[in-house]
Parts: C-alpha cells; sequence; structure tokens
C-alpha cells in the first residue's frame, strides 16, 4: 500500500453495525446487521511513521439501513426494519438534534498486517475514546471496534418490560478499499 490520503465511503466499502439480544425474552428479537449508506473519510498513510498516519471519518446518522435480522420467532418484516430505523432515528441517536457520528484518530500503531487506531468517537454529542483494530489487505482495510452503548449515555433498547433487550456492546466492522484521494 502506497503512502498517501486516500478518500474512503460507501462507494469504496461497508460500514457496518452489528447487534446481539439478551434477555429472557431475547429468542422473540433479532440479532441486526445494520449498514451505514451515507458516510465519508479520509485515510492518510505514512508506512515509515505509523504516527502521522490519520483516520477521520463522518456518518450521516439518518443513513442507517437494517440489512439482516437472524434469530427470533418469525422473520424481520419490512415494517419491522421500519419500525428499527424510527426508534433509532428517534429515541436512541436523536438524529434531529445529532445528525453525525464523527471519528478521529489520536494514535495510529503497529504494521499493515496489523494495526490499531485510538481516537475519539462522538455519539450523541458524546465523546469518548474508542480503539479500533484491523488489517490492510491488498488495498483493502479491514477490522471492527466493539462499543460499548452506555459510555456514551446510550440506553440500549429494551422491551416487553425489559425482557428482550439489545447488550450494551454492538460491534462496528469495516471493509474499505483504498483508493488515491487528494
Amino acid at each position: 500500500m502506497a503512502d498517501g490520503s486516500y478518500l474512503v465511503g460507501p462507494e469504496s466499502g461497508r460500514l457496518l453495525v452489528r447487534t446481539a439480544r439478551t434477555g429472557l425474552g431475547s429468542k422473540a428479537g433479532h440479532d441486526l446487521t445494520i449498514e451505514v449508506t451515507r458516510w465519508r473519510g479520509n485515510v492518510v498513510i505514512d508506512a515509515v511513521n505509523p504516527a502521522s498516519s490519520s483516520v477521520t471519518v463522518e456518518v450521516d446518522v439518518d443513513s442507517f439501513e437494517v440489512r439482516q435480522g437472524t434469530g427470533g420467532i418469525k422473520p424481520l418484516t419490512d415494517a419491522d426494519r421500519a419500525d428499527i430505523k424510527n426508534t433509532l432515528r428517534g429515541k436512541i441517536l436523536n438524529t434531529g438534534r445529532y445528525p453525525t457520528i464523527t471519528f478521529g484518530s489520536s494514535r495510529i500503531s503497529g504494521t499493515a498486517e496489523s494495526f490499531r487506531i485510538d481516537g475519539d468517537l462522538t455519539i450523541v454529542g458524546v465523546t469518548q475514546p474508542v480503539t479500533v483494530e484491523g488489517q490492510l489487505v491488498t488495498g483493502r482495510a479491514h477490522g471492527s471496534a466493539v462499543i460499548v452503548q452506555s459510555r456514551w449515555g446510550i440506553r440500549p433498547y429494551s422491551a416487553f418490560l425489559g425482557a428482550l433487550r439489545l447488550r450494551d456492546e454492538i460491534e462496528v466492522q469495516f471493509d474499505i478499499g483504498l483508493t488515491s484521494g487528494t
């Protein structure tokens, strides 16, 4: 991978959010795969001095689309997907007040085969540190980060008087092709 600046977004890869359920009623719910369909970022790579590398990403929260729901008593319907999106937008992430989620790296270490990005993630106006682990293979960066919702003041979704709820931990995954940007 050549040193340089790379623009990233949905045209170059995928950004996914994966949730899992817990609780006595967990069999009724679904583990979700949600795709972020509008986002953009910039990746600066300096292989000789990884500490000079950087990553910034901005996500349009209104662009979350439920792609898959596994488990559950019945299959996920289009109406279920719409309800989940409305709940995410209104009750959980309050997109009217907080339309974007942002990430900015503060430290990058490791090698292309195994890198670590420490940075600041801002969700619903709250900024907390987060660590991303990944690899760079043949021009594609892939990896993930575990986000504990309550650290950002987000109360994980629950239903049926708390018998069905989402785990506090969600996983954000990425698979991105790096093409020259600026």
